[in-house]
C-alpha cells in the first residue's frame, strides 16, 4: 500500500511554534518504521511543504496518516475533509497527543481510524488489514463508533520504549535541514524516555504513562545517536533528567563512543539544583542547551500549580547552569489573574536573572489536564486554534488589550540590551534578518490578540 503521513502547520491565528523552532516530526518516523518493508511510505512535514493536493495527486496514497496536539484540531479535521473529498476511499487515521487524552473531537465522517496512545504497533495492524481487507473489529482495543469509522483505544501497560524500530529518518532528507530551533540548525531529534513522576496540574503527559517514567538503555540510545548526522540533538522527553542514574550512563557510554553531538534536553529546576555534577558530566560530552520550566518565581503560584518544586530551587538550578556556561532557556508562565502590579514584578525579577532569553506562555487549561477538569466551565474560547499558550483561555484581571499589552512588554523589557545582543551573537549573520522580522511579527501580534476574541 502506499502511505502519507502528514505533519500538519499550527493555524494561522496560532501564535509561536514553527515561527521559532520546527522539531523533525519523530512521531512520524517512528510510524513509518513500524509499517512492513512491503508498503511504500512518504512523510509530507506541511510546515515547509503546504502543497498538499500535488502529493495526493501525484503520489496517490490509499492510507493518510496525522498526528495532532490540542492546536491543530481544526486543521487536521479540516485536512482530512480536503483529502476524502479528493477521493473517499483514501482510509484517514488520526493520532497524536489530542487523540489520546479527548479522541471524542475526531469524531467525524472523515476520520475512519482515530489511534489513541503509542501508535506504532497499531498503525501497523491498521495498515496490515487494510491492505488485506480484513475489519479492524476484531483488533484488540477496538470501539467501532456510529459514523462509521473505529476508535482504538491501546493500553500502555507493559509498554518498552526499546520495543520501537528507530525512527525513519531517511523519509525526511529534503526537510531535514529545515529543522532548528533558534539558532541550533540543523537539529535532529532522538527520544529518550517518556513520563514523569510529578503530577503537575497544568500537563497531561504524566497520565499518559499512569504516573511511570518509561526509559530506553543507555546503549540503544548511543546506537541510534551514532546513525544521526545532524550536529545538534534535540531530546524529545517529556523531561530527561529524572532517572539521574540512567543519564549519567548514558554520559558516559557517549564520551567511549566518541560522539561528538551539542545537546539539547527538558530538565527540572529540582533536580539540577541537587545533581549538579551531572549537569558537568553532561556539559562535558557535549550539552549546550537546557529548558528549564520555572513557570513562577512566587511559591504560592508554585504550590497552586502542584509543581512540587520551589523559589529556591529555582535559583540554585539557574546559579548552577550559569556557572557551567550553559545556555538556558527559562520559561515562565502568566496567569490570567495577573494584574499589573504582578506584570511589573515578573519584569523586574526577571532583568535581575541576568538572561539572554526567557520565554513567557500563558497558563492554559490543556484537555487531559486536572486544570482543564476544574476551570473547563469558565473558558471564554472552546476555539482549539487558540489553544497556543498565548491566547488566555481564562477570563483575565486587566481589560484583554492591557493583558496583552503587558505581555507583549514582558518579552520586550525582561532583558538588558547586553544580553539580547550577546542572544543575536549565537546566530549566524544571514539569520539575523529572519529572527528579526519573528520577533517584530511576535510582538505586533501579541498587543492585537484581545480582537481574536471579537470574532
Amino acid at each position: 500500500m502506499k502511505i502519507l503521513l502528514i505533519q500538519p502547520a499550527k493555524p494561522p491565528k496560532a501564535l509561536g511554534g514553527e515561527d521559532f523552532s520546527v522539531f523533525e516530526p519523530l512521531a512520524l518516523e517512528y510510524l513509518a518504521a513500524g509499517v512492513a518493508a512491503d508498503h511504500e511510505v512518504r512523510i509530507l512535514d506541511l510546515r515547509l511543504d503546504p502543497d498538499l493536493d500535488t502529493v495526493l495527486s501525484g503520489y496517490q496514497p490509499e492510507v493518510v496518516g496525522l498526528t495532532a496536539y490540542t492546536v491543530h484540531v481544526n486543521t487536521v479535521k479540516r485536512l482530512c475533509r480536503h483529502i476524502k473529498a479528493h477521493n473517499p476511499e483514501i482510509a484517514t487515521v488520526v493520532g497524536g497527543h489530542h487523540a489520546t487524552v479527548m479522541p471524542e473531537d475526531f469524531y467525524t465522517p472523515f476520520i475512519d481510524v482515530i489511534i489513541a496512545g503509542e501508535g506504532v504497533f497499531p498503525f501497523r495492524e491498521v495498515v496490515n488489514r487494510l491492505d488485506k481487507g480484513l475489519p479492524l473489529a476484531p483488533v484488540p482495543g477496538a470501539i467501532p463508533l456510529d459514523h462509521g469509522g473505529v476508535l482504538l483505544q491501546q493500553s500502555e501497560e507493559g509498554f518498552e520504549l526499546d520495543a520501537l524500530p528507530f525512527p525513519r529518518r531517511d523519509l525526511t532528507p529534503a526537510y531535514r535541514k529545515s529543522y532548528f530551533s533558534e539558532w541550533m540548525r540543523p537539529l535532529a531529534s532522538i527520544r529518550t524516555s517518556k513520563g514523569c513522576h510529578f503530577r503537575c496540574q497544568f500537563c497531561a503527559l504524566w497520565k499518559l504513562t499512569g504516573g511511570r517514567y518509561l526509559t530506553r538503555k543507555p546503549e540503544c540510545i548511543v546506537e541510534e545517536l551514532g546513525t544521526i548526522r545532524e550536529p545538534y540533538v534535540f531530546f524529545a522527553d517529556d523531561e530527561s533528567l529524572l532517572d539521574t542514574q540512567r543519564m549519567a550512563a548514558l554520559a558516559d557510554l557517549i564520551r567511549r563512543a566518541g560522539i561528538n553531538k551539542r545537546y539539547f534536553l527538558y530538565g527540572r529546576s529540582d533536580t539540577i539544583a541537587r545533581h549538579p555534577e551531572l549537569l558537568e558530566q553532561w556539559k562535558n560530552i557535549g550539552l549546550e542547551r537546557v529548558f528549564v520550566g520555572l513557570e513562577f518565581m512566587r511559591d504560592a503560584d508554585l504550590k497552586l500549580i502542584r509543581k512540587g518544586s520551589t523559589v529556591e530551587n529555582n535559583e540554585k538550578a539557574l546559579k548552577i547552569l550559569k556557572g557551567l556556561g550553559l545556555d538556558i532557556w527559562p520559561m515562565f508562565m502568566v496567569r490570567p489573574e495577573f494584574d499589573r502590579r504582578d506584570f511589573a514584578d515578573l519584569r523586574k525579577r526577571c532583568l535581575g536573572l541576568d538572561l539572554s532569553f526567557i520565554g513567557f506562555s500563558v497558563l492554559t487549561p490543556l484537555p487531559g489536564t486536572d486544570l482543564y477538569q476544574e476551570v473547563k466551565d469558565r473558558l471564554i474560547t472552546d476555539n482549539y486554534d487558540y489553544f497556543d499558550f498565548f491566547h488566555t483561555l481564562l477570563p483575565t484581571t486587566l481589560p484583554l488589550p492591557d493583558f496583552y499589552r503587558e505581555l507583549a512588554d514582558l518579552f520586550k523589557r525582561s532583558r538588558s540590551l547586553k544580553n539580547q545582543i550577546r542572544l543575536m551573537r549565537k546566530y549566524r549573520l544571514r539569520e539575523l534578518p529572519a529572527l528579526f522580522k519573528a520577533y517584530g511579527q511576535l510582538m505586533g501580534r501579541l498587543k492585537t490578540l484581545a480582537q481574536n476574541y471579537a470574532v
